[in-house]
Parts: C-alpha cells; structure tokens; sequence
C-alpha cells in the first residue's frame, strides 16, 4: 500500500518538472539604430496549441488632436471605446480588412464602441483631422505585448516549441512594418533587436 500511494505523488512531480521544462520566459528589449529604447513596439510569439488570451475591454481616448494611446495590443474579440476628451467633434474609421470600421461624429464627453473580431493591425484614423493616427494590434496569442520606455517586453511561460519572436512598429523600415527574429530552445531568453524607424509624422495640435 505504501508503493501504491507514493507512486501517484512522483508522477504528479514528475509532470510539473516537465510542463516548466517545456516553458521558458523571452525577453525583448528593442533599440534604434542610436541604442535608444523604443516605445510602443509590439512583440509576440504565435505560440503553437496555446490558447488565446481572453477577449477584454479596452478604451482609446481622443485627447489634443490625438489618440491615446497611439498603439494598443488587444485580444481577438475585444470591445474598443473610443472616448472624445476634446472641445471638437471626432469621426474615427478603419479601413484595415476583418475590422472596418465607423464611428460617426460624436463630440465633447461622448465615447463609441467597436469589437475587433479578427487577428492583424488595425490602422484608426480621424475622418475630420487627418493627422490623427493609431494602430490597435489585436491578436490571437497570450504571449503578446506592447513596449514602454524602456524599450522592453517580457512573455511569460512562452512554449518551448516556439521557435520566431515578431516585432512591429508603426515606423519601422520593414515590409508590414515587422521583423521576424529566431529564437534557439532552452532556457530562458533575452533578446536584443535593433530596428531601423521612420521619422515620425509632424503633430497638429490646433482646434
């Protein structure tokens, strides 16, 4: 009886030993071609088998002629308000294929809502002050993020099977705006990309 209740316990161990052997942590930090940390670069890993992360709410202001913030990562099927933080009328839309989109003028203190049902980037504009521009990355993967001033991303319990990290930004000099970097199986990674931008585009702030 003793060997039957120990035997259960050493392979309940033994499958935890090997679910986080079959997991590890990436870290990305992202720099320019001067080393300085890049905000708002999205990284992910399409994650094989892995399930996607939960749909969610998420809210983009419009706030001094621009749009805050300019570049969100969200979950497939996530609902996206848009609220109007300025004394003038907004009229924001998408063209991006899976997640066309309008929302039609709304004013001061009002807000509209869209769900983003399809994985890929998706451009959002204002109908009325063309220099109003966000990219929203909805994705089907949890292992998703999006980079802060530091320039870095950190994916927990990413399969040990994945074997590409991609990187995008709305100005970086690649086709799609993205770079596909390999990563070797093992342990723990941190991954340094250095990306080639674009100059940013001239802000409006005028009413």
């Amino acid at each position: 009886m003793t060997f039957g209740f120990l035997r259960p316990v050493v392979s309940f161990a033994a499958l935890v030993a090997a679910t986080a052997a079959q997991a590890r942590d990436v870290t990305v930090t992202v720099t320019d071609a001067q080393g300085r940390p890049v905000e708002n670069a999205v990284v992910l890993v399409d994650g094989p088998g892995a399930p996607a992360a939960s749909a969610g709410r998420f809210r983009v202001d419009q706030k001094d002629m621009a749009f805050h913030p300019d570049v969100l990562v969200v979950p497939v099927g996530s609902r996206i308000d848009f609220t109007n933080l300025d004394p003038v009328r907004h009229h924001v839309y998408s063209f991006s294929p899976g997640n066309k989109f309008e929302l039609k003028l709304f004013g001061e203190g009002e807000a509209r809502s869209v769900v983003l049902g399809k994985a890929g980037v998706v451009a959002v504009g204002c109908n009325i002050h063309d220099t109003m521009q966000a990219f929203i990355h909805v994705v089907d993967t949890p292992y998703a993020g999006r980079s802060g001033s530091n320039g870095r991303v950190v994916l927990k319990a990413v399969p040990a099977s994945a074997r590409t990290v991609r990187v995008w930004h709305p100005r970086l000099r690649a086709p799609g705006n993205e770079l596909k970097v390999s990563i070797d199986p093992g342990r723990d990674v941190a991954l340094p990309v250095t990306v080639k931008l674009r100059r940013p585009p001239p802000a409006h702030h005028a009413y």
